[in-house]
């Protein structure tokens, strides 16, 4: 079942790319293992995966432990501040950084350990209050101190879209992100703003579609959560 439906996401990326005339070698995905269990996983990582996310950094080293040593591991949940020890070393990218007080701790933990740590910054383009992330009025003030951090190493940005049906206010959502992402790129040029993360099971032909090329896919491979 997961080689089918693996295949289906893979033949949707290619389609909206030849759509919306991107190439399709541009756009990574990373398969969500939220509640997914270790045999499933493990038949993803044998169709060639090597990109998982995980939501909670407990659930990330237990996994970790158990599977190959070559999977790149995203850190995609929020985080609290007092869990980002264990995750220094362990992930490939942080996708959820959304505030300046858990930048400053990564930082800390970054420097004790002798490592830097790639991030993206989270930002609230929904507006719903539920989101995680910056306000994008904000944002500015925050990449100015988040990108003085030595030990940081930002890499683009990152939204979950609006829980609703209608589409072009998921689309206005992932586009206030691009937009936003132009408008850092030339105020921050000594930063690299080459991830926009955004994108799921159910909104990732969209995402596509506005400049995404870090998708997080979960249920549209694994099946439906239990």
């Amino acid at each position: 079942m997961i080689d089918r439906q693996l295949r289906g996401v893979t033949e949707r990326i290619h389609e909206v790319c030849k759509r919306s005339g991107r190439d399709s070698k541009e756009i990574r995905f990373i398969l969500v293992t939220k509640e997914v269990d270790l045999n499933k996983i493990k038949s993803a990582y044998d169709l060639g995966v090597r990109d998982f996310g995980e939501n909670r950094v407990q659930h990330l080293i237990a996994k970790q432990g158990e599977l190959p040593k070559d999977i790149k591991w995203h850190f995609i949940g929020s985080l609290q501040t007092n869990k980002v020890k264990s995750l220094i070393g362990q992930v490939t990218l942080i996708h959820s950084c959304d505030r300046v007080e858990l930048a400053k701790e990564i930082e800390k933990q970054a420097a004790k350990q002798g490592q830097t740590v790639d991030i993206l910054v989270q930002v609230n383009t929904s507006g719903e209050a539920t989101k995680h992330g910056f306000d994008p009025g904000n944002i500015k003030q925050a990449v100015l101190e988040i990108a003085a951090f030595s030990h940081l190493k930002l890499r683009g940005l990152m939204t979950v879209g609006p829980n609703t049906q209608d589409q072009e206010k998921i689309r206005r959502s992932f586009r206030a992100l691009r937009n936003l992402r132009d408008q850092l790129q030339k105020e921050f040029q000594h930063c690299d703003w080459r991830y926009l993360s955004m994108g799921m099971s159910s909104d990732f032909e969209i995402a596509i579609e506005e400049g995404a090329n870090l998708l997080r896919i979960g249920s549209a491979v694994f099946g439906p959560r239990p």
